[in-house]
């Protein structure tokens, strides 16, 4: 059991079966009364997000959350299969549950949390270094500022790179925001 002085962003709780996790919080102290803590929740599975006030000291059941490197494999049809690091277990999650996905290479590793057992989320790795497979020239005088174009990325992925990016080349993308971040050599 987890209490309000242990509230943290990030934290995961369950309430009503549901696993939730701590996006905001703010200890309140009003002139009168009680002090209390105002939350925002996010539902791990729906994605929803809930806004939820505890009284100061109010007991709260934490969830149990282990955090596992995996290795992408490969996809089965709705379905990227995993392999555990250290156990060498195959685990077949939803693609719907992995962020970014248009970014994920075969061989990459990954954080798969796990909640009794069952994977709850997939954390990608904030930078990846993918090679451009296509993208237009750059067209010499098209610089006016920070001019842009859509390159496709080796997972399919796309992204707008800058004009003097070309195929072939490494580059490193930001998986939080799909940004193109800079060329690797």
């Amino acid at each position: 059991m987890a209490s309000t002085a242990d509230f943290r962003t990030g934290l995961i709780l369950k309430i009503d079966g549901e696993l939730l996790v701590i996006t905001e919080f703010q200890h309140v102290k009003m002139g009168r009364g009680g002090a209390f803590v105002r939350t925002k929740l996010k539902n791990m599975k729906s994605g929803r997000v809930i806004e939820r006030t505890f009284r100061s000291g109010e007991k709260v059941e934490d969830a149990r959350v282990e955090r596992r490197q995996m290795q992408y494999l490969y996809q089965e049809g709705d379905h990227l299969v995993f392999m555990d690091n250290e156990t060498f277990d195959q685990v077949s999650i939803e693609e719907d549950m992995v962020t970014s996905r248009e970014f994920l290479k075969e061989g990459e590793n990954v954080d798969v949390l796990t909640h009794q057992d069952l994977p709850i989320d997939v954390e990608m790795p904030n930078f990846v270094t993918l090679i451009v497979t296509s993208t237009e020239p750059g067209i010499k005088g098209d610089t006016v500022s920070g001019a842009t174009k859509r390159a496709v990325l080796e997972t399919g992925g796309t992204v707008q790179v800058p004009l003097f990016i070309e195929e072939g080349e490494l580059i490193r993308v930001d998986t939080r925001t799909g940004d193109y971040m800079e060329r690797v050599k």
